[in-house]
């Protein structure tokens, strides 16, 4: 009896095993053994885009943040949605003259034409990665703020090359939470930081098919593996007091 009673105990761990890390050979791929993903446009089209799950879930965390005068990069539509109605006055700066909604055409890079300690809130989600001199937009970024005043931005860990920004003005860095932090601690005080991942290996992977948020289910995506940094997240705000 002992020794079938250690026999089932090492079975029942073997098979623990197997359940958890399945032997070579026994992984199954079923329709993501591909060499082309499901989608190349980040899942558009099928649903909500991962990251922009991740996105949403952290504007909507800090949206009190989101007030007064706010600068948005790209279109207003996070600062109207987020924002509501404590948005005073809603900018969107655009690389590119004519783009619907723009009210300052420029980057972050080359930006005198941005006023300096201007904004109570900007919103930076999915930018940096396509900046080549990604410190000095975030110079910018500091310096456009009011005192008191918070940046809210995202960058990409996990993701597939945007081939819409390569062939346009490139598409340079993927980040962790580490380059992330030592980058914006370039201008922002460390008390004045927060920087948070989001993501685990079934999330990037998902992401990196073109698969969509809604074909996860939310403790698939809430689970956070610091392995496996698929978005993160920066809150930061410029030291001072907030001006009237």
């Amino acid at each position: 009896m002992t020794a079938a009673r250690s026999f089932l105990g090492r079975l029942a761990r073997r098979v623990g095993r197997w359940t958890a890390r399945p032997p070579i050979g026994g992984v199954s791929f079923g329709s993501l053994r591909r060499l082309d993903p499901v989608n190349r446009r980040f899942g558009l089209g099928r649903g909500t885009p991962v990251d922009r799950y991740y996105i949403e879930r952290f504007l909507d965390s800090v949206k009190d943040g989101i007030r007064g005068r706010v600068l948005e990069v790209g279109d207003n539509a996070y600062t109207m949605r987020f924002g509501g109605a404590r948005v005073v006055r809603s900018d969107v700066l655009h690389a590119e003259p004519g783009h619907p909604g723009a009210t300052i055409v420029g980057d972050l890079t080359r930006s005198e034409q941005i006023p300096s300690d201007a904004y109570d809130c900007v919103i930076c989600t999915q930018t940096l990665p396509f900046i080549y001199e990604v410190r000095e937009a975030v110079r910018t970024l500091y310096r456009i703020l009011k005192p008191g005043g918070v940046l809210l931005a995202t960058v990409p860990g996990i993701s597939q090359i945007s081939r819409y920004d390569m062939e346009r003005w490139g598409d340079y860095w993927r980040f962790t939470t580490l380059s992330t932090r030592r980058l914006i601690l370039e201008h922002f005080p460390d008390s004045a930081i927060e920087i948070r991942a989001h993501g685990n290996v079934l999330a990037s992977v998902a992401f990196l098919h073109g698969l969509a948020a809604e074909e996860l289910t939310q403790p698939e995506l809430d689970h956070a593996d610091p392995d496996f940094e698929t978005l993160i997240t920066v809150r930061a705000t410029k030291p001072g007091a907030p001006r009237a």
